[in-house]
């Protein structure tokens, strides 16, 4: 069973990441922006971190990754966003 950090600034795409990965039956570390994520990651040692990208609030989730990754630069991330059709329209 692994430990993995959920980062996202959605609590529902939090919770809906962390029904598949409960499934899955692996324990579930939640933080909602970047700089709580690299807290997180500090105090619990995750073996895997699943990152937003774009976190509007608090530090994005590209720059927590580079300090994650100068905490352990064999981190274990998978980083992933989703943009809303609103937001692609505007562009």
């Amino acid at each position: 069973m692994a430990k993995v950090l959920i980062v996202d600034d959605s609590s529902l795409m939090r919770a809906v990441l962390k029904n598949f990965v409960e499934k899955e039956g692996h324990d579930i570390i939640e933080a909602g922006d970047g700089g709580e994520a690299i807290e997180k990651y500090k105090s619990e040692n995750p073996d895997m971190v699943f990152m937003d990208i774009l976190m509007p609030k608090g530090l994005d989730g590209i720059s927590a990754v580079r300090e994650i990754k100068k905490v352990n630069p064999n981190a274990k991330i998978v980083m992933r966003s989703e943009e809303h059709t609103s937001e692609l329209q505007s562009h």
